[in-house]
């Protein structure tokens, strides 16, 4: 039975590459000012792992009322014990606001890991039956899984609070919200570009997110969803790019997360790319401000269960 999620998640929060590292003061300023602007919900990537939790926690100092999920972290050589007991300090120090997504990866991560990857479903069953047996349990309400495909998504309803998928469109969450009912959390990623000059938005987009349409879990998916070969394409057709994507002004990004809600989705976590600089990490302050304009139109769509 699918776990209530046990922290407060908005109609929608940012998702940020950028975010990781946040020993930086720089950082943890841009934190304290998305909190200040009203953001309740902060997402970071697992990326390789290493100091994805100590991220976690300056993120909670400097962002004293948002949700912090992490989105997500490869289980490939993660220590659940360990983990359990990370949870529980943050909690002791800063209140129950962390959430934690975990993903299978690939087999290359396992093998780098000295792991076997398996079967991808059963493995991350194991992981799961690990948790719950470490001295201090990861609860199943604070955790997600980075599902994509029915059974991993099933498996994601049955044992967590639900699941964070990446590279989906409202077609998506509208069939898996039929499929598996009303209760589980679904947290979809949406990529924003916030330019209103196609040529430019699609490509600070393809520089983005581009690469990931090459591996095989989300071309897998993407077929699913009814594209083709032609949309497949190294850094994906401008049908694919405009169905994954919102780029345009505000008001098109608030209809893009306005799908996604109507179709059943609980939250949305916007991935903002730059089309300034596509391709270097850098803090895009001024779109996360323009963003937080968008939050009290939203305000009354909160979900913290079902």
């Amino acid at each position: 039975m699918t776990a209530e999620v046990n922290t407060s998640l908005p109609a929608f929060g940012l998702w940020s590459m950028e975010l990781r590292g946040a020993a930086d003061p720089a950082v943890r300023d841009a934190a304290t000012e998305l909190d200040e602007q009203g953001f309740r919900a902060l997402w970071v990537p697992g990326l390789d792992g290493g100091g994805a939790v100590d991220d976690i926690g300056h993120l909670l100092g400097a962002a004293p009322h948002a949700t912090v999920a992490l989105g997500v972290l490869a289980i490939w050589g993660q220590d659940p014990t360990a983990l359990g007991d990370r949870l529980a300090a943050l909690d002791a120090a800063h209140g129950p606001r962390t959430v934690l997504g975990f993903g299978v990866s690939n087999a290359h991560s396992a093998a780098q890991a000295g792991q076997e990857y398996g079967r991808p479903v059963e493995t991350m069953g194991r992981w799961l039956d690990a948790l719950d047996a470490a001295p201090r349990p990861v609860p199943a309400g604070r955790r997600l899984l980075g599902a994509l495909g029915p059974r991993m998504a099933d498996l994601a309803a049955e044992r967590t609070a639900g699941w964070h998928p990446f590279l989906v469109t409202p077609d998506y969450t509208a069939t898996q919200r039929e499929r598996v009912g009303q209760q589980p959390l679904i947290a979809p990623h949406l990529a924003v570009v916030l330019d209103e000059d196609p040529d430019r938005a699609r490509a600070a987009a393809r520089a983005g997110i581009g690469m990931f349409i090459g591996f095989p879990t989300y071309r897998a998916n993407l077929a699913r969803l009814g594209f083709t070969d032609d949309d497949l394409v190294p850094g994906g057709s401008d049908r694919l790019i405009d169905a994954l994507v919102a780029w345009g002004d505000l008001d098109v990004v608030a209809r893009r997360i306005r799908e996604h809600l109507d179709a059943g989705a609980d939250h949305v976590a916007l991935h903002v790319l730059r089309p300034d600089a596509p391709d270097r990490p850098a803090l895009p302050l001024p779109q996360w401000r323009d963003l937080a304009t968008l939050l009290p139109t939203f305000a009354a769509s909160t979900a913290t269960t079902h």
